[in-house]
């Protein structure tokens, strides 16, 4: 516990380029840069493949092979190859860690959905697109929004490699702490990541409730 309050009572962590404010918002930016371009790639995939039923083997490669990457291999070769003048060699690996879950989760959703409630939308003479915007979304909203909670957390945890290879990020705090022995660093800095990654965690919760029609809530709490 002192190394703790040592941590977020020191000045010096609150002013200058290491103070707290600038490593959050460093892996602040890591994050939602990543989960937007993973949710670009994995939400309409999924959708795509879920409301046409062709390419389910596709969505379960695909996520074991990104599942299998070695997410801090991977930072390093991207790093050897294209150095460290842009964030990509970060952006990459926790995009291809992201994707996975949004991608299986969004197309079990929409594949979840009950075909009777799909052949009553065809029946009111609604279309393709119109069925999967209207009928089918809404429906699979729930699974969807899980799957980019999983994404989020799993990147707000992991974007700390960052710092392994000269980055920022609260990461900073885990490394450099180790190589100095500071270890109210590392204290604070494993914290901080925790208490990013409950706020991720959070802002889902709040955001399912808020656009997640009661009716279907309901729905997936009974089933």
């Amino acid at each position: 516990m002192n190394w703790l309050t040592d941590f977020f009572t020191d000045p010096a962590n609150w002013s200058g380029s290491n103070a707290i404010p600038v490593r959050l918002l460093e892996h602040l930016e890591f994050s939602v840069i990543a989960l937007l371009l993973a949710a670009l790639i994995g939400v309409p995939l999924g959708l795509l493949i879920g409301h046409t039923g062709r390419g389910g083997v596709l969505v379960v490669v695909s996520a074991n092979v990104a599942r299998a990457l070695p997410t801090l291999g991977l930072l390093v070769l991207l790093v050897l190859l294209f150095g460290t003048a842009s964030v990509w060699p970060v952006l990459i690996p926790l995009i291809a860690l992201a994707v996975p879950p949004i991608l299986v989760n969004t197309f079990e959703g929409i594949r979840g959905v009950d075909p009777e409630l799909r052949d009553a939308a065809y029946g009111m003479g609604l279309r393709g697109p119109q069925v999967l915007g209207r009928v089918l979304v809404p429906v699979a909203l729930p699974l969807i929004l899980l799957g980019l909670r999983l994404a989020a957390v799993q990147i707000v945890a992991t974007a700390a490699v960052a710092a392994y290879v000269g980055l920022g990020g609260l990461g900073r705090y885990i490394i450099d702490g180790l190589a100095t022995q500071k270890y109210e660093q590392v204290v604070g800095g494993s914290v901080l990541i925790v208490l990013f990654a409950l706020a991720a965690q959070a802002l889902f919760a709040v955001a399912q409730r808020v656009t997640v029609s009661p009716g279907v809530s309901q729905r997936v709490r009974i089933r």
